[in-house]
């Protein structure tokens, strides 16, 4: 399996569209703290971005998207002398899917935002920076600009469950998103994403991913990378942070916290399913890694989507 494919599905990824918006002439929307991952493409025209705590502004020309990766509170505005309104009373009056601002039509943004399960801050979300812009002109944005296109179509043809296919495609645009972070910037990672931009590490990733029961060696590792047992383990430490087989262990780990989160599978099969011969052994590692027993922790995640299920909408 493709680690980054095995991450975002472990993280049970989610994309949601939202109203596009339309602006022209002097315009600017100050937009709050938005939850999970938010995105806009900007399909025509241009405008500036400014979000709190990054230094900015980043303008956006036309064909360039953005992912905030933290939930912190954003500008969109024509020009930095225009002072923004509340974005929420301007989506409110939406009409046909579209929110206006300023004057006219000449700017276009569609965009939306990516929902995760459990983990994900820890996971993906803290090795990533703040804004993740990716350019229209940068070399490899054509397969978002391919997404997006497939979510224009998907919205204006009127097909059946046209709405949930635009969202599977935002997905679809995510993937592409992260992979372009990485091409264009191996170092800006960290952690198992970091690794993915080293040919021997995110060989030995893979490998890992694929077969994460087996009981791997640090030389079996190497063998698959094409290196020697030094190499990788110098190479897989500096860019994931920690050894091939600590790596294993954590994944291991979350692969069983899944399962104790989503079944009621014992713990026993959870055990074997991830690699470890007994309860006990998956329980020393579950609770080094996790910092809590198995046990407890599904009695919290229970607990915890109980109360997410009573919650109003």
């Amino acid at each position: 399996m493709d680690p980054l494919e095995d991450v975002l599905a472990l993280l049970d990824t989610r994309g949601h569209l939202s109203t596009s918006l339309a602006a022209g002439g002097r315009w600017a929307l100050r937009f709050e703290a938005p939850r999970g991952v938010k995105f806009n493409a900007v399909r025509r025209g241009s405008c500036l971005l400014e979000v709190d705590g990054v230094d900015g502004p980043i303008p956006l020309a036309e064909g360039d998207c953005y992912l905030l990766a933290r939930p912190l509170p954003f500008v969109l505005r024509s020009d930095p002398a225009t002072t923004p309104v509340a974005a929420g009373p301007v989506f409110a009056r939406a009409e046909g899917g579209v929110a206006r601002a300023g004057r006219g039509d000449d700017v276009f943004l569609v965009g939306g935002r990516f929902s995760f399960g459990a983990r994900a801050q820890e996971l993906l979300l803290d090795r990533l920076p703040p804004v993740v812009h990716v350019p229209a002109g940068s070399p490899h944005a054509g397969t978002v600009r391919w997404a997006l296109d497939a979510i224009d179509r998907e919205l204006t043809g009127g097909e059946p469950a046209a709405g949930l296919v635009a969202e599977h495609l935002a997905v679809v645009m995510l993937v592409h998103v992260l992979r372009l972070h990485l091409a264009r910037d191996p170092r800006a990672a960290q952690g198992w994403l970091g690794g993915l931009s080293d040919p021997a590490v995110a060989a030995a990733l893979t490998a890992l991913h694929r077969e994460p029961a087996r009981p791997w060696t640090v030389a079996e590792l190497a063998r698959m990378a094409a290196v020697s047992r030094s190499t990788l383990a110098a190479r897989f430490k500096t860019a994931v942070g920690q050894g091939p087989l600590e790596y294993l262990t954590r994944w291991r780990v979350e692969l069983a916290a899944r399962q104790l989160r989503e079944g009621n599978t014992t713990l026993s099969v959870v055990a074997r399913s991830v690699g470890y011969g007994s309860e006990s052994a998956l329980s020393v590692a579950f609770k080094r890694v996790m910092g809590v027993a198995p046990g407890d922790y599904r009695r919290r995640s229970a607990r915890q989507t109980s109360r997410t299920e009573a919650s109003p909408s």
